[in-house]
This record gives C-alpha cells, sequence and structure tokens, in this order.
C-alpha cells in the first residue's frame, strides 16, 4: 500500500470512527504570544478581546460545548451559561466540512467567538486552544482578539504509557487521555505486556491474567484490565478523539508469558549486562518459572520453531483485534537478544503477517526492519537516538523502502521516563526516571529536535507521526506520571502537530518556553502536578 495512501486512510479512519505566529493584540495593546501548545499553523491579532461571564452562550455541537463548559469551569470557576442575564457574548461551535483532517478555524471579537472544525476532531482541537487563550483580566477574564487557521503536520500524534513495569488502573489511563488530548494528540499506545506482567485479559488465553498479572517492578502490586475495563479506555479515549494502539511485545519482553504458558517460552539468556542491571538496581536475576521484578531487558524469548507459538500468536491479536476499533495492533519486537537473527526475522514476519491478515496495521519496534519478509503495510516505530548508531537508520529506513512509513520517538528526546538535569535553583528536581538513553533529558532537548532530520532520507512524506513513550520502572501513579510526562510531553506535542521548524517564527525554543510557562496556571487548574523546571518562565496567573 502506498505510503501516502496510509496516511489519507488513517486520516479519514480519524474522521469516521472518532465523529459523534505574529503577537496578538488585546484592546489595541501588544501583549506576548498567546501561550497556545501546541503552535498554531497560522495566528493573527484581531482587535479587541472577547469578555467571558455566566452569561455568555456556548451555541453548536453539543460535545464540543460540553468539553468547552468543562474547560472552562477548571480554568476559572465560570460556569458558562449559569446565568441568564444578557451581554454576555455568544461562543458558536459547529463543524463545516471541507478543511482537512482536524484543522480547525477559531476567531475572537468583542462580540464573540466562533470554532469550526472540518470534522469533530478539529473542532475538540480548536475548544482545546481556546481553553489556553482564557486570560485573567482583573476580577474577570477575557480572550484575546484573534484569528487561527490550524491542521496538523502529521496524522499520527501519539503517546505511550507502560502498563506492565507498573500497573495503572482505568481512572489513571482516563486522567492520562484527558492530559494527551488536552495538547491534541489522538493516539494512546499502551504497552500491555513485558516480563513483569501480563495486564489484558483475554478468553482464549485464561492463564495470562490468572498466572501472569499479579506481580510489577520491585515488587509492587500488579493488576490487569478486564475486558469490560479495556472497552471503557477505549470508549473514553475516542470521546476524546483518540484511538488505542495495544502492544504485545514479543518475541522478547516475554517472560510473563511463560509463566502462564511454560511450553512456549525459552530458559532465560542471562548476559553480563542483565548480571549488572541486577546489581545496580536490584530486583535479582531472572528464572524460569518465577515472576520477575527487575528492570533487565533482552534475556527472554518465545519458542519460534515451535507452531504452538504461532496459534498463541493468532489467538491473542485475533482477540485484540475484535476488541480493538483502530487501525493498529503493535507487536513490540525490540531488545529480542535472547533470541537468534534468524530466528528473529522469521517470527516478526509471521506475527506481522497474522496481524495484517485480520485487516489491521502491524506496528513494530524499528529492529524488526532487519526481517525481509515483514507484512509490506507494518508501520516502523523508532526508538533510537536523535543520532543514530549501530545500525539504527538503516533498519528504520527498510520500512521505508518497503513502502511503509515511520512513527518517531527519538528516546534522547522524548521518552519521557527518561531523568531531568539537576536543578540549577532551590527547585528540587524529581528522582524518577533513568538516564540510559544519553543521559538526563532536559525540556529544552526535548523540544530542540526536528523530526524529518533525524534518519537521512527519510522526510515528512515518510513519516506517520510522532509518539512520545512513558516507561514506568519508577513510576508508579499519576502523581509520578505528571511530574515526568510535563512540561517535555508538551515539547513532544508540537513536534507532532506544529510547522516544522523554520517554517513558523513560534517553532523556537524561546517562544515555546514562554509560551508553555503561561500554561502553567491552567495545568494547575486541571490538576496536572507538572515539574516547575527552571529552564521555564512559570506564570504565577
Amino acid at each position: 500500500m502506498n505510503r501516502r495512501r496510509r496516511t489519507a486512510l488513517f486520516a479519514a479512519f480519524l474522521a469516521a470512527a472518532l465523529a459523534g505566529c505574529a503577537p496578538a493584540s488585546q484592546n489595541g495593546d501588544t501583549v506576548s504570544v498567546p501561550p497556545v501548545v501546541p503552535a498554531p499553523a497560522s495566528i493573527q491579532a484581531a482587535g479587541a478581546a472577547f469578555a467571558l461571564g455566566a452569561s455568555t452562550a456556548v451555541e453548536g455541537d453539543p460535545d464540543a460545548a460540553a468539553a468547552l463548559v468543562a474547560l472552562v469551569k477548571a480554568r476559572t470557576g465560570v460556569g458558562l451559561g449559569d446565568s441568564t442575564g444578557t451581554g454576555g457574548g455568544r461562543i458558536e461551535l459547529r463543524v463545516a466540512a471541507g478543511g482537512a483532517p482536524e484543522s480547525y478555524r477559531l476567531t475572537v471579537a468583542e462580540s464573540g467567538v466562533h470554532v469550526t472544525g472540518a470534522d469533530a476532531a478539529g473542532l475538540f482541537h480548536g475548544v482545546q486552544t481556546l481553553g489556553q487563550l482564557l486570560t485573567r483580566d482583573g476580577d474577570g477574564w477575557v480572550v484575546p482578539g484573534i484569528t487561527i487557521d490550524d491542521a496538523p503536520r502529521f496524522a499520527y500524534r501519539g503517546v505511550m504509557l507502560d502498563v506492565a513495569r507498573h500497573f495503572h488502573p482505568v481512572s489513571t489511563v482516563k486522567a492520562y487521555i484527558d492530559r494527551a488530548a488536552s495538547l491534541k494528540f489522538n493516539a494512546l499506545h499502551l504497552h500491555l505486556s513485558d516480563d513483569q506482567g501480563w495486564r489484558i485479559h483475554l478468553d482464549s488465553r485464561p492463564e495470562l491474567t490468572a498466572r501472569a498479572s499479579g506481580t510489577a517492578v520491585g515488587g509492587d502490586a500488579g493488576g490487569f484490565y478486564s475486558k469490560a475495563d479495556y472497552r471503557e479506555i477505549v470508549e473514553y479515549a475516542a470521546s476524546r478523539h483518540l484511538i488505542v494502539v495495544p502492544e504485545i511485545d514479543m518475541p522478547g519482553h516475554t517472560h510473563a508469558v511463560g509463566l502462564a504458558y511454560p511450553e512456549l517460552a525459552e530458559a532465560p539468556v542471562l548476559s553480563d549486562d542483565i548480571r549488572e542491571t541486577a546489581r545496580v538496581h536490584g530486583g535479582g536475576l531472572p528464572a524460569a518459572g518465577a515472576p520477575y521484578e527487575g528492570i533487565a531487558v533482552g534475556f527472554s524469548s518465545l519458542r519460534i520453531h515451535d507452531e504452538a507459538t504461532y496459534d498463541f500468536v493468532a489467538d491473542v491479536f485475533g482477540e485484540l483485534a475484535a476488541m480493538t476499533p483502530g487501525p493498529y495492533l503493535h507487536l513490540g519486537g525490540d531488545e529480542a537478544l535472547g533470541t537468534s537473527a534468524d530466528g528473529y526475522a522469521t517470527f516478526v514476519s509471521r506475527a506481522s503477517d497474522v496481524i495484517a491478515d485480520l485487516g489491521k496495521t502491524p506496528v513494530a519496534w524499528h529492529e524488526a526492519g532487519a526481517a525481509e519478509n515483514l507484512a509490506d503495510t507494518t508501520i516502523g516505530q523508532y526508538w533510537g537516538y536523535m543520532s543514530p548508531t549501530d545500525g539504527m537508520d538503516v533498519r528504520a529506513r527498510a520500512f521505508v523502502a518497503n513502502g511503509s512509513q515511520l512513527i518517531l520517538s527519538p528516546a534522547d528526546a522524548i521518552y519521557l521516563d527518561m531523568k531531568y538535569p539537576p536543578s540549577n535553583s532551590d527547585v528540587a528536581g524529581p528522582s524518577l526516571g533513568l538516564e540510559w538513553a544519553n543521559g538526563p533529558t532536559s525540556v529544552e532537548q526535548a523540544y530542540s529536535w526536528e523530526p524529518s532530520d533525524v534518519i537521512a532520507g527519510i522526510d515528512d512524506a515518510d513519516i506517520l507521526g510522532v509518539e512520545a513513550p512513558l516507561w514506568t520502572e519508577t513510576i508508579r501513579d499519576l502523581d509520578d506520571i505528571d511530574v515526568m510526562a510535563f512540561p517535555r510531553i508538551a515539547a513532544a506535542a508540537e513536534a507532532a502537530w506544529s510547522p516544522a521548524t523554520g517554517e513558523s517564527e513560534l517553532r523556537t525554543w524561546a517562544s515555546f518556553r514562554e509560551r508553555v510557562g503561561a500554561l502553567g496556571p491552567l495545568w494547575s487548574s486541571m490538576g496536572i502536578g507538572f515539574h516547575p523546571s527552571d529552564e521555564i518562565p512559570w506564570a504565577a496567573e
């Protein structure tokens, strides 16, 4: 399938399945660039501000109206429409087909506000922008006079949450969906299985949750999602215009599978690196048949040459496909160090065919590009460095050479679980996170990269999108998620949505840090416990 056709199909899927910059001015005075993140394609000053109040009427699309009312209430305390008084102005929200998928136009004048989306997702994104524009004016609230025309750069804009190393309940996943949606992400990738635990119940393989879901890193409690839980997550994501991309990692990262079905798993391969990881981080060494609570990787493998393994693959992805309305199933494929190169190529090729035959698009980490017979629709997800090493770029380019595309997740830029650098102020940095991806990752480093520059020979037409993963070896709850994701998740959002670096005056670190800093009060009102990095000039209100 042609890669441009695939991008168009993805955009069409979102529209069907999920339906249901210059300084601005305020009252004639120049003010700083409004705090819109990700930066819009076009933003222009447009006269006097719009005054918001309880008597402000909200008209048009009911779903978008509900989202706006909730956002305004959280940010300002104002209940739109609470009063029947006159003179409160009008906010009109509507869908008008004809623009690019997920695009919107927002106009603010003294007389009223109009948000028009090309589809329901575009209208929802416009509402999020409107929420960011709310500005205190004495004892009241205004929206600066402005015109924004906006559309995403990439069709796929994802966040990944690892629920295998530490399990996160449905409430936490839904909260993370809300956070992602506020920054115009449209995909939630759930890492549902790993050496430490299996997190989704499947009727075809009930022993996975019966025997392999109860533990997590460090001896913490495990858990799993019932089919009803998973359906709740999928439906909640859809209400915020995100799809869910489930990942079952294989043939490596499969120690938990061996707890449930020992006949499918090879014995752990214990390298010097694994022994050193156990020494430094604890958790002991992996042993066949025993739950694993450490963070070493690369020791586990399914039995590649046993047909029972492929029956397992068919059962797992067949049931997941029936549960998942989105177009993608992720087969993992990373860090399969316990599998021979030939065995690995055989496995990922057969697994990708299973997914393709189900009518879904396979996604695999970039290592799978080494396989010659991968299903030709397979999307590659690049997790290597901004300056590729060890053939990372060669394997990633193989997907494009096969007529497919890439999702970019450079680890030393937008892996949200990497440590922050030490603070230069009295604000203590979080102690969470790891450092293996070229050391701590600053907010500036998370921002200062360009997707089309990461891999030589890869341009925008070859990139399906950008995704920011959050691995959870050290992350136990929503508070931990917030402090590690924010504000760096906003940098990933801008790489995914906004014009390319150099194509907009807003696409600079200097502009981004000012705009993000102004969002601090909004994030606080939304209950987001972000890290107050001293790289950012945070607004008090």
